[in-house]
């Protein structure tokens, strides 16, 4: 990338928040992944949005991610700039006038997010504690678990139009939400941040929710395996998993790449796993559910950089 470049987005963020040829293995739960020409971690919205403008100026192509958490980048890494909102943008805190809405950055982890409200006796964010993203990556895709997803909580959405760099606020109303995607899903925007509409409640009923929920996720799913979640969206009519399993696929292996054992609806990385043994692994999967019942499985992963 362009000397000029890097030294001017380092003016913006500061030196910590640019790495340069940094493997996005360290950057992603499945724990895969090639290096990225430069990694950029802004400390605010302000930053964020100066950031793109340059990006912008010098034609530089970048990509947006939040905790990783649903991505598979490429074993060839990724071209350009990577720009991570995380821990620099995590801020949340309780509305000053109304003590049952949060706000939050869009950099927020949801187990940070859950913890806030419990600790303010606030209910109806239980369900998203054990999700392993971020709050903006959790709007862009109205993620969701246990019968919750966020478009049940979101009171409104801020973010940055990419076409000149301003910054808006919209109603829920104005999300789009629908079954894992929202108005920002198809680009165009980058969420900055969230206000979370919840309820009063009891702080004993609501960590004894999060507990059982955590407990149901551990007996379930294979936490102690790297992964992006579950690979697959929830097919109508069908559950992915029960598909998986029923196709006798529990266990299958390409390379590194396993359907988890403990739940079928989970891609794993063993240990040595690459981009293209995953990628190769899904794609053998639907190939196989779509020949032996007619389903078309819909990967909720998303493929990022060179493969």
């Amino acid at each position: 990338m362009l000397e000029t470049v890097l030294r001017l987005i380092t003016e913006i963020v500061g030196m910590p928040g640019v790495l340069v040829e940094e493997p996005m293995s360290r950057h992603t739960t499945f724990r895969i992944g090639g290096a990225a020409d430069v990694i950029i971690e802004p400390p605010g919205e302000k930053q964020l949005a100066a950031v793109i403008k340059m990006l912008k100026r010098f034609k530089v192509p970048y990509f947006v991610m939040g905790n990783g958490s649903n991505l598979l980048v490429g074993d060839g890494g990724i071209r350009g700039a990577v720009i991570k909102i995380s821990s620099t943008m995590s801020k949340c805190s309780v509305d000053e006038n109304d003590d049952t809405i949060i706000h939050a950055e869009s950099g927020v982890k949801l187990s940070k997010l859950a913890n806030t409200a419990l600790n303010n006796a606030l209910t109806g964010f239980e369900f998203a504690a054990g999700i392993p993203g971020t709050l903006g990556g959790a709007v862009f895709m109205n993620a969701g678990a246990y019968g919750g997803e966020m478009k049940d909580v979101i009171k409104k959405v801020s973010f940055i139009d990419t076409e000149d760099c301003s910054i808006h606020t919209v109603p829920v109303q104005e999300c789009d939400f629908g079954y894992r995607k929202s108005r920002f899903s198809d680009g165009g925007a980058i969420i900055t941040g969230a206000s979370i509409q919840l309820e009063n409640g009891d702080m004993s009923e609501i960590r004894a929710k999060m507990d059982d929920l955590a407990e149901r996720r551990r007996s379930k799913q294979p936490l102690d395996k790297p992964s992006a979640g579950s690979t697959f969206k929830r097919p109508e009519g069908y559950f992915a998993g029960t598909l998986i399993q029923d196709a006798g696929l529990k266990g299958y292996r390409i390379g590194g790449a396993e359907v988890s054992q403990k739940h079928a609806g989970f891609v794993i990385n063993t240990g040595d796993a690459t981009a293209k043994d995953v990628r190769e692994l899904i794609d053998y999967v639907r190939e196989d559910v779509k020949k032996k019942y007619g389903v078309e499985l819909e990967p909720e992963v998303k493929f990022v950089g060179e493969f």
